[in-house]
């Protein structure tokens, strides 16, 4: 299992960790909701009881009962909906009696009324609404874990953008290291090539190895400006494609086959050829792979207005769909050689320096890939 997995495993782990935990504190709330509010209704019975039991044997102890209920909204209708006495509410607003009666409204609604019997076959009506606390012990659960959502958000924010940081430092470092690592031999080569020159070595093997010192220079030029600004330039996006494929052309294998569909009149991009022409090796070398050094290469351009889009195609073994986003992450790899590099060079290439998009548009197993690139024009 590689790291990727096993960091997909652990945020699974969390997500469900954190559901049990939520339906773990909703279910101990609802429960304390459900006695909080029976015990609330069994007060304003007791509180009717009283009403029915003053109007007859006034007395001391149901007074003192009535006064008890400092905090449940209620209110006493005779049969007709008539408002005869309430308790509990808003203080500015209850001298108001369209407020009363939207009170009135809402509680009907809200829990059905407690039956007062009188004399005479007369009724009156106890009508409640729930007290302040359990209103508030109600939307507690959701206050918390919204609060701690927010939390784990900010933090995993804060804690994602320090990677990256550290990850672009990384990056930094390790390119203008290896820009300087090279430097060196490379300005010995190109002083060895002068020599074999004023010797009248064979020409041959020296243009071959003129071209090697070129490679590595070119190279070299690459890694230095992944660790710098990079300068972007109006360029024909068809002209630096078709200069690419003839440079992969010449270094591929002969059962590899490149085709092209490219734009006829000039499209231009503002890009680093340097380093998108490393983008393009990338996905082509990439796709080889995945055809195992047989098969073939399709690139299209399509023109989306204020837009570009460049798809390579391959017709290699396919990307399964829980991979297509994982390969793009430093160090994933399905080959048994390779630094896993590749792919993620070439989205930070895009996106970082370019402003553009790289992603898998389609793929299927033993039928191929698309990669798709948006750049603006």
């Amino acid at each position: 299992m590689n790291i990727y997995s096993r960091k997909q495993n652990l945020k699974l782990a969390l997500f469900v960790g954190a559901v049990l935990v939520a339906v773990a504190v909703f279910w101990y709330s609802s429960n304390l909701v459900k006695k909080l509010s029976r015990q609330e209704r069994d007060r304003i019975e007791m509180w009717a009881k009283a009403v029915s039991e003053i109007q007859n044997v006034p007395s001391e102890t149901l007074f003192t009962i009535l006064e008890s209920n400092s905090t449940i909204p209620v209110i006493l209708t005779d049969s007709t909906d008539n408002v005869l006495q309430f308790r509990n509410l808003n203080e500015r607003k209850s001298h108001n009696p369209d407020f009363v009666k939207e009170s009135l409204k809402r509680m009907k609604e809200i829990h059905p009324p407690i039956v007062i019997e009188l004399p005479d076959n007369m009724q009156q009506f106890v009508y409640y609404d729930d007290s302040v606390l359990l209103t508030s012990l109600f939307y507690y659960p959701f206050v918390q874990i919204g609060v701690t959502a927010l939390f784990i958000l900010v933090s995993y924010l804060a804690f994602s953008s320090s990677r990256r940081a550290e990850e672009n430092q990384v990056w930094v470092g390790m390119s203008k290291e290896t820009a300087h690592q090279l430097g060196t031999p490379i300005s010995s080569l190109v002083a060895w090539v002068e020599m074999m020159k004023l010797r009248d070595e064979d020409s041959k093997l020296i243009a071959e190895v003129s071209k090697d010192v070129k490679r590595l220079e070119t190279i070299t030029e690459r890694f230095s400006k992944i660790g710098s600004e990079p300068v972007l330039q109006p360029v024909d996006i068809s002209t630096m494609i078709a200069g690419a494929v003839d440079y992969l052309k010449l270094r591929t294998s002969g059962k590899v086959t490149y085709y092209t569909e490219l734009f006829e009149s000039q499209v231009l991009v503002p890009m680093n050829i340097t380093l998108f022409e490393w983008v393009v090796e990338n996905l082509c070398k990439n796709a080889i792979d995945a055809m195992n050094g047989k098969g073939s290469i399709l690139i299209v351009l399509t023109d989306k207005v204020e837009k570009v889009f460049i798809d390579i195609t391959d017709t290699g073994k396919g990307i399964p769909k829980h991979l297509q986003k994982t390969v793009f992450k430093p160090g994933f790899t399905t080959k048994k050689r390779g630094w896993g590099l590749g792919l993620s060079l070439a989205k930070r290439i895009v996106e970082t320096y370019h402003q553009g998009k790289i992603f898998v548009k389609n793929s299927e197993a033993d039928k191929g890939t698309t990669f798709r690139i948006i750049l603006k024009k």
